[in-house]
C-alpha cells in the first residue's frame, strides 16, 4: 500500500472514538475544575505532541499545568527533548519520568508542592490554613496515569493494563497531607482526522486495536522506523529498509527472521501483530515517532 493509499484509506474511515464515558469524564472535568489547583498532564514520551490532548485550554482555563513526559526510557531522547524545549516555551511545567521504575515519579510530588507556595502565602497571610492542592491527573487512554498514580500514593489503588479504557470514572486518591489526586477515564478529542496523529497513537496503542486495521498500523511502524531508525529495523526484524510497494516480500523476510513458518499464504495478521507487540511490551526502545519541524 502506498502513502497516497494510506492516506485514502484513513480518510474513508477518519476515526471516530469517542466512547459515552469520554463525554461523561469531560463533562464532570468541566464541573469540578473550579476545586481543582493543579493539573497533570501525561504524555507519552514517544509521541509527545500526538498524545497531547489538543482541546486542553478548553476545559484547564487559567490552572497550573504541569505536562508529564512518561515512558521517557523508551523514547528517543534527542528528537523528544525537542519537544520538552518546546512545551516548555509555551510556559507549561515539565517533568520526564518512567513511572514503572525509579523514583522519577516523585519529581511531581515536590513539583506540585513548589506550585502551591503562593497560594498558601498568600493564605497565610489572611490568617488561613495551608491549603491542600487538588491535583487533576488527565491524559489519552493507555498513556500509564493508573501506573503512575499507584507510585505516587504508594500501593495498588487503580487497576492497570496495557491497553486503553482500563479507567472508566473519576476518582479522588491521598497522597500525603498536602495533595490529593483525581484519576480520569483516558480521553480523545470526538474525531481524529490527522493520519499522522491517528496512526501514531494505533502505533503506541493509546486507541483500540480494532480501530484502525492492524495490517495499516504494522506497515506505518515499518515505515517509521526505515525513514528514522533503519538500524532497529534490522535489529528488531532482520529486513534492510520498508516499502509500501513490496509489502509482501517485507513481511515475508520478517517471517524466515522471526521463524514464522509459511504454509500456503502469509499470515499478515500474525506478522503485524508480532510487529505491533515489540512496541507494546516496549521491547522496541529509543524511538520517537513526533518528528519536530
Amino acid at each position: 500500500m502506498s502513502n497516497v493509499e494510506n492516506e485514502k484509506s484513513f480518510s474513508s474511515s477518519r476515526i471516530n472514538w469517542y466512547p459515552g464515558h469520554m463525554a461523561k469524564t469531560k463533562r464532570q472535568i468541566k464541573e469540578i475544575m473550579p476545586l481543582v489547583d493543579i493539573v497533570i498532564e501525561l504524555v507519552d514520551a514517544r509521541i509527545p505532541m500526538s498524545s497531547h490532548l489538543e482541546d486542553l485550554n478548553d476545559y484547564v482555563k487559567n490552572k497550573e499545568l504541569i505536562i508529564v513526559f512518561n515512558k521517557y526510557d523508551l523514547c528517543d531522547e534527542v528528537e523528544t527533548e525537542k519537544w520538552v524545549n518546546y512545551y516548555e516555551k509555551l510556559g507549561f511545567n515539565v517533568l520526564k519520568i518512567n513511572s514503572k521504575e525509579g523514583n522519577s515519579y516523585k519529581n511531581i510530588i515536590n513539583l506540585a508542592d513548589k506550585l502551591m507556595i503562593k497560594t498558601n502565602e498568600k493564605r497565610k497571610s489572611k490568617g488561613l490554613l495551608p491549603k491542600k492542592a487538588k491535583c487533576l491527573v488527565i491524559g489519552v487512554p493507555n498513556v500509564g496515569k493508573s501506573t503512575l498514580i499507584n507510585k505516587l500514593v504508594g500501593k495498588k489503588v487503580l487497576d492497570t493494563g496495557n491497553k486503553p479504557g482500563v479507567t472508566r470514572d473519576l476518582k479522588t486518591l491521598k497522597i500525603n497531607d498536602r495533595i490529593d489526586l483525581i484519576d480520569s477515564p483516558g480521553m480523545l478529542w470526538p474525531k481524529i482526522s490527522d493520519s499522522k496523529v491517528a496512526f501514531n497513537l494505533a502505533s503506541m496503542t493509546n486507541i483500540k486495536e480494532e480501530v484502525l486495521p492492524i495490517n495499516e498500523v504494522s506497515m506505518y511502524i515499518l515505515d517509521m522506523l526505515s525513514k528514522y531508525y533503519p538500524h532497529k529495523l534490522k535489529e528488531e526484524f532482520g529486513i534492510d529498509d520498508f516499502s509500501y510497494e513490496c509489502v509482501d516480500e517485507v513481511f515475508l523476510n520478517i517471517c524466515k527472521f522471526k521463524n514464522i513458518p509459511i504454509k500456503g499464504d502469509i499470515d499478515y495478521d500474525r506478522v503485524s501483530t508480532l510487529i505491533m507487540n515489540q512496541i507494546k511490551n516496549e521491547k522496541l526502545k529509543g524511538i520517537t515517532f513526533d518528528r519536530f519541524k
